[in-house]
């Protein structure tokens, strides 16, 4: 047990600063990802034929290519284009551009929830397609979507691990260093599932407590 316990607090100068940037990497990519999964899904029910191909085209697309492919495409790709970003930076632009597509599906999913009836009283109200999308179909539809909102967050931070392989050093990339100090990889790899598990909590007590409030206003 001291052993166990030896391995965090004798290496504490790595495990936190991992850590930190991990969770940087989780909340930028988060934001990032319900804003542009937003904008999808707006296209995707938009009365504009090309905006919902791009749409259409762009979770077809990503929801289909492992997202280690899709940081590999923005590692050695984009700067053959003159696009460059650093390492954090690039990571967070890879993360938002995959989790996005599904955070567009699974706003979508709630977006035809809505009555079909309460879209049609708003246009004939005068209202045009974005009034209505933004202040009668999406505020109700984020109330449905909230478990597999958070589901598809929870994976996403979970997902951050695949930058350490990208030379982002975040909580995936402990353990080589750990190895390089010669120290217990079970114990390691025990930690940083505790590390995980204690990120996870608040995603998932923000949940039941949007879907607690939600429900009462519903």
């Amino acid at each position: 047990m001291d052993d166990f316990v030896h391995v965090l607090t004798d290496n504490w100068d790595i495990i936190g600063p991992h850590f930190w940037e991990t969770i940087k990497l989780f909340l930028i990519a988060a934001v990032g990802s319900v804003v542009l999964g937003t904008l999808l899904a707006a296209m995707r029910v938009s009365p504009v034929p090309a905006l919902r191909g791009f749409g259409s085209s762009y979770v077809l697309l990503l929801r289909n290519t492992p997202l280690t492919l899709v940081f590999a495409l923005q590692v050695f790709a984009l700067p053959k284009l003159g696009v460059t970003f650093d390492f954090t930076t690039g990571a967070c632009v890879a993360l938002t551009a995959y989790t996005s597509a599904f955070v567009c599906e699974a706003l979508r999913s709630g977006i035809n929830t809505v009555p079909v009836g309460q879209a049609e009283a708003a246009r004939a109200l005068g209202m045009t397609f974005t009034q209505v999308l933004t202040n009668v179909v999406l505020p109700q539809a984020f109330r449905t979507v909230v478990p597999p909102l958070v589901s598809v967050l929870n994976a996403m931070l979970k997902n951050t691990t695949v930058a350490a392989g990208f030379s982002v050093a975040e909580a995936g990339a402990i353990t080589f260093y750990l190895s390089e100090r010669g120290e217990n990889q079970i114990y390691g790899l025990l930690w940083i599932t505790i590390g995980f598990l204690i990120l996870v909590v608040p995603l998932v007590t923000l949940q039941r407590m949007l879907e607690r409030r939600w429900k009462v206003a519903r």
